[in-house]
């Protein structure tokens, strides 16, 4: 029996006892009502509304351009769905790096208008002082380590990270610096399955993976990505569960051929 399919909403505490208890903790992305109704009542645990949406509902290369104001436009959408899943907001790029003021002001921004339960942040030992400043007024913070996207024009490349021992290193300090500083858990991306296995033995707060192996406390996938919406992305790590892009042209494509043959709408479907 799943701890978690008992439970009426989950929190961070939930997921707190989720990883002491061995439960793995299954979250994706949403961005929009209709699907976020349908992960929530699926009995998904967390929800992510990701600055992946810059990506998969702006049409964007990277997740850079989108605001904070389209971020709450989202997350707002998705909490008028979801009555049991954690929701989970990407801060932006912008909003919390190297202003400490700045990033409080955007996480309350977010918390206040869209109604989430926790705000998601990228980066270690470089953003500790607008983690601990938001952690003040009470917000919980995941935190994200490993490949870090909104680091793009840094990195130049979405390769495996912390290869390199240095690296690993830092990693593990800012996993440790993060659970100090208060985050109730810390998404690791692309980094090596043993690195991710060490860390998340490591640290008192759970671990969620996404391309960092089986022994992390959970798994994240973008939901687009899983379900075969989007075509273009294929990583090592993604698993389709669905090809929903070949079915909904499939669809459209009935579709359209029964208006050209006038079989849409046939006499049970007029007034």
């Amino acid at each position: 029996m799943y701890l978690s399919r008992d439970i009426p909403k989950i929190t961070t505490h939930v997921l707190q006892e989720m990883k002491l208890k061995g439960e793995k903790i299954a979250m994706l992305t949403a961005y929009d009502y209709s699907m976020a109704k349908i992960l929530d009542e699926s009995g998904i645990d967390v929800i992510l509304v990701g600055d992946s949406a810059s990506n998969v509902m702006a049409g964007h290369k990277t997740t850079l351009p989108i605001t904070l104001n389209e971020m709450i436009y989202h997350a707002s959408s998705v909490m008028r769905a979801v009555k049991r899943s954690l929701v989970v907001v990407d801060m932006p790029f912008g909003t919390y790096q190297g202003n400490s003021k700045e990033a409080l002001q955007s996480a309350i921004r977010i918390m206040k208008e869209s109604g989430a339960n926790a705000v998601k942040l990228e980066g270690g030992a470089e953003i500790v002082e607008s983690v601990e400043r938001i952690l003040s007024a009470g917000i919980p913070i995941l935190g994200h380590l490993g490949l870090t996207p909104q680091s793009i024009n840094k990195f130049g490349t979405y390769v495996v990270r912390a290869r390199e021992e240095r690296e690993a290193e830092k990693l593990r300090s800012d996993a440790q610096l993060l659970q100090e500083a208060g985050c109730f858990g810390i998404v690791l991306e692309k980094i090596p399955a043993a690195l991710a296995a060490e860390v998340t033995a490591s640290l008192r707060i759970p671990t969620i993976g996404i391309g960092a192996g089986s022994g992390v406390d959970g798994q994240v996938l973008v939901l687009h990505d899983m379900l075969g919406i989007n075509q273009q992305f294929s990583p090592r790590f993604l698993r389709r569960y669905h090809n929903l892009y070949e079915e909904i042209r499939g669809a459209v494509g009935s579709y359209i051929n029964d208006v050209k043959t006038l079989d849409f709408p046939n006499e049970r479907e007029q007034y």
